[in-house]
């Protein structure tokens, strides 16, 4: 006798906060969770990198050593090193063990927004309000970046790099992915500055969000748009967007203090978690749980889709 197969559950939505992290940093403009998501690291207006353990929520280490403030950072998939960006007009790469500078990489003519490592942690991407995208080597002793990719009529402010492949967000409302494979690139204009861009997980698709506080989702392909996301505000800052770690779902930052969940496929708003007063800055999902954290003022909020077992809980059990 065959019994039915149990139904799959829906998947779950980060709505339970699990705890904040005050990070003495002045305003943190960006969070972001490493490779596998045991670490999360903070971008400071006090010039600042800061390093925490994400289960337990204490802080690992400081890098200090930008000039101004940091707008972004990355970590290499083997966790020994970290590179970040800062208005400074500088990319650094820091060897994570010991808190030193590795490499200080000059170039930008402008604050330099985005960084990102490629898969093997072998080059670093960064986009600056100069409207270029700079490709250097961390393992040359040269200077100079490898290639200069200058297609952009104006700042770049996103870029996320998969594989061989390159996607870029700019100021001049155009979303530009490079094939580095093939040396093609392929452009979707967006008619709004973009704020953000990544990749879906599966590869088949990039989300992007602007100016005009709407998110949407586009074929990577074809250029097709599948689906547009609205309700959040976001008009003039510059703030994150991101897929669930299963695809199902579309988070966006947004000025008026919440984070936006909307169901992928259709469109829906599936929940508006509260996270505070002010702008939402940033936002990272994890990259396997159902575990988001978000980035506001000078605190970093955890939330998951349980409630964190206490102390004398899991004492009781």
């Amino acid at each position: 006798m065959a019994f039915p197969q149990p139904r799959p559950q829906a998947p779950q939505l980060p709505q339970y906060l699990l705890r904040t992290i005050d990070c003495q940093q002045g305003a943190v403009r960006a969070v972001r969770f490493n490779a596998d998501g045991n670490y999360l690291l903070s971008c400071g207006s006090d010039k600042s990198i800061k390093l925490w353990s994400t289960s337990r929520g204490t802080l690992l280490k400081t890098y200090s050593g930008h000039g101004y403030e940091v707008l972004d950072a990355d970590g290499s998939y083997d966790n020994s090193q970290i590179c970040s960006c800062s208005s400074d007009k500088t990319v650094i790469l820091w060897d994570v063990a010991t808190g030193q500078v590795t490499r200080k990489l000059r170039g930008h003519a402008g604050k330099v927004n985005c960084v990102q490592f490629n898969e093997e942690a072998t080059v670093i991407l960064s986009g600056s309000i100069d409207g270029t995208v700079r490709c250097w080597d961390t393992r040359s002793r040269g200077y100079k970046p490898i290639q200069i990719l200058d297609e952009a009529r104006d700042g770049v402010s996103s870029l996320k790099v998969a594989q061989h492949e390159l996607l870029t967000g700019s100021v001049d409302g155009r979303v530009r992915r490079y094939d580095l494979r093939m040396g093609q690139l392929h452009t979707d204009f967006i008619s709004s500055p973009i704020t953000c861009v990544c990749f879906s997980h599966d590869g088949q698709c990039t989300l992007s969000s602007s100016l005009d506080s709407t998110v949407r989702l586009l074929d990577k392909s074809t250029g097709e748009m599948l689906g547009e996301y609205t309700g959040h505000t976001m008009k003039g800052y510059k703030l994150d967007c991101c897929l669930s770690s299963r695809d199902t779902h579309v988070l966006s930052c947004s000025e008026d203090g919440h984070v936006y969940c909307w169901d992928l496929v259709e469109g829906s708003l599936s929940l508006k978690l509260p996270v505070g007063k002010a702008v939402v800055q940033s936002l990272s999902f994890h990259p396997t749980e159902t575990c988001l954290l978000t980035a506001m003022e000078g605190r970093i909020q955890m939330w998951g889709a349980e409630p964190e077992e206490t102390q004398e809980d899991a004492a009781a059990t």
